[in-house]
């Protein structure tokens, strides 16, 4: 079934027209239909044959394209807008012909609470007179509050009761309670009006000539007004900006800015009555993902790269074929010929044995001058307790140490008959990153 399909008028329709449903349209086909059976059957129009709750259940192929999906707005375009707005002036309202059919105080007001604010439409349009309070020192602040210092002043926004909680309280920008003080100083007086929610007589903070502010006043005419003073089209490739996208965008920038709010904190923010909600607006932004990501040290902390040094000289001559030493693995502060070094259990703690070549020596020299060496790198992926010698420092090394003391060397002994062997003093070495300075550990 596609948009348009079994219906009588396509007014209104655009270009989706032809286009497939998307999820809530299926959703809601399918539950037309079962409640038509359950109908039909409780009325008993029809035998009851079947359950319509289980047969024409909503498959999960659709349930999981359901429920809330915040459209943040890209943070350029977001940027502009808000730019737009502390930036508005008389000439950019929309102009009718007896004049602005609201007062500018009144338009710069509306549109300061809905960039700053984070609140719904309805509930901006539901705003009272004298929801806006100063506090300074934590004590509220007598007189005009012109004369107090934005900086030095709190300014906190009373939102009243909505559609998934009772009313409460939230900080705000003190730039959005001085447009509110001013048009509340030139707001002339109105009768009251009656709550849509709660049904109580009161003073309607967005009133004027008897007449409430349209719930839709904001995506009607602030949006476009705004786009046009700063440039941006009115839909991204998200969909149309909306009243409802300033909300996900102001919580996802608090949940991502270099000191973020808590997911608890966001939700008082909000409003939310659960923090599940709040999961919905705080998006991760790709920068901070990234960032976590690099700092995770995902690839650093499982592949380690090592250095080979390859004679071919001893490969060419045949010596190799005889067991001579023909691959050597740079450690650093030696070089190991020990054919299998991937799978060493001491290559995180060389025990020096007999495949171990000090680079000090005059062998390890002789291979470094080589004319002929190739070099090559090779990745040796660490287990969990050589990440942690690495990462955590030496207590977890020394327990790699212990676990390794009688654990058999590629030449044989383990490390304890090594230390064991008089006049060969074999100091542990730690295999560093290749990006730190090399540690020993004697």
């Amino acid at each position: 079934m596609k948009v348009g399909d079994y219906v009588q008028r396509t007014t209104g329709l655009g270009d989706r027209l032809g286009k497939p449903l998307a999820a809530p349209s299926k959703a809601g086909q399918i539950t037309a239909l079962r409640t038509f059976f359950r109908d039909c059957q409780e009325w008993e129009w029809l035998p009851r044959r079947f359950d319509p709750q289980r047969a024409l259940a909503i498959p999960r192929s659709i349930t999981a394209l359901l429920g809330p999906d915040p459209r943040m707005i890209a943070d350029e375009v977001w940027a502009k807008l808000l730019w737009a707005g502390l930036n508005l002036e008389p000439a950019d309202l929309p102009q009718t012909r007896s004049g602005h059919f609201y007062p500018f105080e009144l338009v710069r007001a509306v549109t300061l609470t809905w960039l700053l604010s984070g609140q719904r439409s309805n509930e901006i349009a539901r705003l009272r007179v004298g929801c806006i309070r100063w506090q300074h020192d934590g004590a509220p602040i007598a007189g005009d509050s012109q004369e107090v210092l934005a900086r030095d002043a709190v300014c906190l926004l009373d939102v009243p009761a909505h559609k998934t909680g009772t009313a409460f309280t939230k900080p705000v920008d003190p730039i959005l309670g001085q447009a509110v003080d001013v048009w509340q100083a030139a707001r002339p007086d109105q009768p009251k009006f009656t709550d849509r929610r709660t049904g109580e007589l009161v003073d309607l903070l967005f009133a004027v000539r008897a007449r409430r502010v349209s719930t839709s006043y904001i995506n009607n005419t602030i949006i476009p007004m705004l786009c046009r003073k700063a440039g941006v089209p009115a839909a991204d490739i998200r969909g149309n900006i909306t009243s409802h996208r300033a909300r996900s965008t102001i919580a996802s920038q608090l949940y991502n800015a270099k000191e973020p709010m808590t997911l608890f904190e966001l939700q008082a923010w909000l409003g939310h009555r659960s923090p599940q909600s709040t999961q919905y607006y705080a998006k991760i932004t790709p920068n901070t993902l990234t960032k976590a990501h690099t700092g995770a040290g995902y690839f650093a902390r499982n592949v380690r790269t090592v250095e080979i040094l390859l004679d071919r000289d001893a490969v060419t001559s045949g010596a190799a074929a005889t067991g001579e030493p023909w691959q050597y693995y740079d450690l650093g502060h030696g070089l190991c010929s020990y054919s299998f070094f991937e799978q060493c259990q001491h290559r995180m703690a060389c025990a020096r044995c007999d495949f171990y070549t000090p680079k000090e020596s005059t062998k390890a020299q002789l291979v470094e001058a080589k004319a002929n060496l190739q070099r090559m790198l090779v990745s040796i992926p660490l287990t969990e307790e050589e990440r942690a010698a690495v990462d955590d420092g030496q207590s977890a090394l020394d327990r790699l140490l212990e676990r390794l003391a009688e654990v058999a060397t590629p030449a044989g002994p383990p490390p304890s008959e090594l230390h064991a062997e008089p006049g060969r003093p074999l100091p542990l070495t730690v295999r560093s990153p290749p990006d730190s300075t090399d540690r020993k550990c004697c």
